[in-house]
Parts: C-alpha cells; sequence; structure tokens
C-alpha cells in the first residue's frame, strides 16, 4: 500500500520530527494526537527488565483517558534505573505543558540502545515542532520516524462499512530484530473511528496481539520495551459497540487483518531475512503444545541457518520437532512437509523424496514448513526467517 492509500482515521492527528536525540538529520521523535473520548488499550512486554516509558505508560493508563502518544527512537530508556524514570516522566510533563493536558493523559515509548540516557534537550526542541505538525495524513511519516533498524516503514489501512457506516482502520509498527514477543524490538499502534466500548478493546487488543505479534518470531529474544496499542477514537457515528456480532464481524476482521500484515511484515523486514517461512503444526494433543513445537523450529539456528543456505537439510527440522519440550511425542506418528513436498512420513524419510524436491522449496522466498504430530487437535502457525551473514553484521555494529 503506498502512502497515499494509508487512510486518516477520524480523530488521531500524527506528526515526526527531526530531534535530534541520538542523530541528526533523522526523524526520531512522534507524537500522535487523539480525539478527546478516545479510548486505548494495550499489550506489553513481559521482560522483567521492562523499560521506563512501558511501566509508565502501564501506569497512566490506569489514571486517565489518553489524549497523546510520544514515541522516541535511539535510547529505550531501559536499564537506566532512577534517572531513566525521572526523565521519562519529564518528557511527559513537556509535553503535557506544551499541549495544554495532565501528564497523566501521555503514554509515552522508546526504542533504541538499552542502558544509555536520552537528552531532554532534544524533546524541548522536538516537541514544540511535533504539535504544530499534527495532521491526519501523516501515517507514513510516523512509522518512518519509529523506525531502528528497519529497512522500511510498515503502515496498512482497512475500510469497512457497518450498517453503512464507513469504520477505518489504520496501524503502524516498528520491529526487525530483537523480536519475539512475549504479549517484539517491537512496538505497535493500530487506530479505528468505530467506538468500542473500553471493556471490549481490552479483550479485543489481547486477542489480536495474540494472533499477531504473539506469532512472530525474528530470533528468539523478547525487548523491554515491546508495546501494542489500540485506539478507538470513536467518532464514528454509531452505537457503542461492546460485544463481538454478526454485525460487527467485518470490523473484527479489518482489525485482525491489519495486526496480521504488520507482523508478518516485521518478520519479512527481520534483520538480515531473505526467506520468509510460515511455520505450521497440526496434530498436537493441545494448541500450547503445538506452539512449542513451532516455536521451538522457528528459533532454532541450524533450521534458520539451513533455510537461508536453501538447504534441504530437513533433518533439522526433525531434530527440533524432537527436542521441542512437550510432555509426549511418538515420532512414528509425525508427517512433515516442505509445502506440498512429503519429507518425513510416520517418522521416515517420505516414500519417494528426493532432494532436489526439497532443494527447489527452499530456493523460495516464501516458504511452508508444516507439521503433523498425530497427537489430538491442536494447532499453531507461527513465522519466522532466516538468519544470514547480515544478521550478524547488523547486531554487531548496532552501537558503532
Amino acid at each position: 500500500m503506498t502512502q497515499t492509500e494509508w487512510l486518516p482515521v477520524p480523530g488521531v492527528r500524527l506528526a515526526a520530527v527531526e530531534a535530534g536525540i541520538k542523530k541528526a538529520n533523522r526523524k526520531d521523535l512522534v507524537v500522535l494526537e487523539l480525539a478527546p473520548g478516545s479510548r486505548v488499550s494495550g499489550v506489553f512486554t513481559l521482560n522483567r527488565f521492562c523499560a521506563a516509558p512501558v511501566q509508565v505508560a502501564r501506569a497512566h493508563l490506569g489514571k486517565a483517558r489518553p489524549r497523546f502518544l510520544m514515541i522516541n527512537t535511539g535510547y529505550a530508556n531501559a536499564g537506566t534505573g532512577e534517572k531513566g524514570m525521572a526523565n521519562c516522566l519529564a518528557t511527559c510533563d513537556l509535553l503535557a505543558a506544551e499541549a495544554g493536558c495532565e501528564a497523566a493523559e501521555i503514554l509515552p515509548f522508546s526504542t533504541g540502545v538499552i542502558g544509555e540516557q536520552f537528552p531532554l534537550t532534544a524533546f524541548e526542541r522536538g516537541l514544540p515542532k511535533a504539535l504544530a505538525a499534527l495532521d491526519g495524513h501523516q501515517w507514513g511519516n510516523a512509522a518512518e520516524g519509529i523506525m531502528t533498524t528497519d529497512t522500511r516503514p510498515k503502515v496498512t489501512s482497512r475500510r469497512v462499512e457497518l450498517n453503512g457506516v464507513p469504520i477505518t482502520v489504520t496501524g503502524m509498527a516498528k520491529g526487525s530484530g530483537m523480536i519475539k514477543p512475549n504479549m517484539a524490538t517491537m512496538l505497535g499502534f493500530i487506530a479505528t473511528d468505530a467506538p468500542i466500548a473500553q471493556p471490549l478493546l481490552d479483550r479485543w487488543v489481547k486477542a489480536l496481539a495474540d494472533c499477531s505479534f504473539n506469532r512472530v518470531t525474528v530470533d528468539g529474544d523478547t525487548s523491554t520495551n515491546d508495546a501494542c496499542m489500540l485506539v478507538s477514537t470513536a467518532q464514528a457515528e454509531m452505537a457503542e459497540i461492546t460485544e463481538l456480532t454478526e454485525q460487527n464481524a467485518l470490523l473484527y476482521q479489518a482489525l485482525e487483518d491489519v495486526f496480521v500484515e504488520l507482523a508478518q511484515a516485521l518478520v519479512r523486514d527481520g534483520e538480515g531475512a531473505t526467506k520468509f517461512v510460515e511455520i505450521q503444526v497440526q496434530g498436537a494433543a493441545g494448541d500450547a503444545d503445538a506452539r512449542v513445537v513451532a516455536e521451538t523450529i522457528a528459533h532454532s539456528p541450524l533450521v534458520k541457518t539451513a533455510l537461508f543456505a536453501s538447504d534441504p537439510n530437513w533433518g533439522r527440522i526433525l531434530a527440533a520437532i524432537g527436542r521441542a519440550p512437550i510432555a509426549e511425542l511418538d515420532v512414528s506418528r509425525v508427517n512433515v512437509w516442505l509445502d506440498q513436498v512429503a519429507l518425513v512420513e510416520n517418522g521416515g524419510v517420505a516414500d519417494g523424496y528426493q532432494e532436489a524436491q526439497g532443494a527447489a522449496v527452499m530456493a523460495q522466498q516464501d516458504i511452508l514448513i508444516r507439521a503433523d504430530l498425530g497427537a489430538g487437535d491442536g494447532q499453531c502457525t507461527v513465522w519466522t526467517c532466516d538468519f544470514s551473514y547480515d544478521y550478524v553484521k547488523i547486531n554487531a555494529e548496532y552501537r558503532t
């Protein structure tokens, strides 16, 4: 979707400015203004070294209805102790003074290097510029302004009609490394003008994150700063939505489409990634077992390096399945496919399998790995990518 197709959400204005937080001549400070009465819900990292902005955003969500979201790149403000917390609160105070609102009405987010303090002077310079530049059509610039090692901005939109009323859903996300969300470094912001009641919004953001951002992994690392926020500006002229019904199912589907597209975009832009890999595990004793097996395959460095080399070394997939920490596994019932090519039947090499078949699939940019454990109805899908030389280079040089 091109920038001209990114649909403005009534009740949301955005701006991205060059504040000079860490580097000159790059957008690094983003502000989203939300219409009065907007509802916001979110899920945050489970990393116990969670950053100061995560702690403050959680606290502010419990005190007031947010009016502004503020995101900076360059510094994560994690592992920064009492000074980092004081700096985070100070940035909220700065924006509140400029915007004429309460500090508790501001949700802060940060991404970048862990353990280093950011300069408050950059926020003093940048926040007035951001407020002056607020506009509903700035989703593309805002998505660019929250990037770190991303190679491209990640934005998408959907529009549906509910009983003749047009509804917009637009979202943006960032992240390409330290990606293995537990709710990745990932930030996601999705907004709609549909009037979704707060209790339902709270339930929906958890369910939507679980089927999208919580199903992707680049390197198995969970960031200190992960957050995914769902905003309802309630600007659409229709009755408040309090439950999922046949009448509003189209809205939920549009939200799910946006969440999933953004989550998959993180993997497609994974640091050094050359392959997009979907891993489907079915026939597990339960969904939890299926997820464990899928993630064990997805996190295996040996599987991921074979993917990069286009090497159909399916023994690595089998070994990952075999070491997955689930209670029981009857290997004689396990079947594995690469796309439609049968690799393993009943725990052994499939009759008629030729390595050229596997090599043809592994040479593709998009690859499907499918495993059936033959133990029940549990299933799960996870998206991941390969490990290339560039992944090591990007992370080795991250601070230089």
